[in-house]
């Protein structure tokens, strides 16, 4: 599955969110639902706002049984600073 850490302030845990489109079954309209899960994180690698590619593993601890296997896209937190730091001239 693929999703978008949103927490990383765990020691080698990552809480990982996969968003879904959905389609009612009597409305017939689509919507967006998502679900975190708790990935195991070995070399602490990844950051918040990142993109990454999880599976299923067997259970690592009482919540966690995902593991991250890979980056997809590497969030812009870098870029953002950096643009701040232009508009104002002076940085954060």
């Amino acid at each position: 599955m693929q999703g978008m850490i949103v927490s990383h302030k765990m020691q080698k845990t990552a809480v990982v969110r996969v968003d879904a489109l959905k389609l009612h079954s009597r409305y017939k309209k689509y919507y967006r639902s998502s679900k975190k899960f708790k990935a195991h994180d070995e070399g602490e690698e990844y950051q918040a706002g990142d993109l990454v590619l999880i599976r299923e593993t067997r259970p690592l601890s009482k919540e966690k049984r995902w593991k991250i296997v890979g980056l997809i896209k590497r969030a812009e937190t870098e870029m953002i600073g950096e643009e701040i730091k232009n508009e104002n001239g002076k940085g954060l």
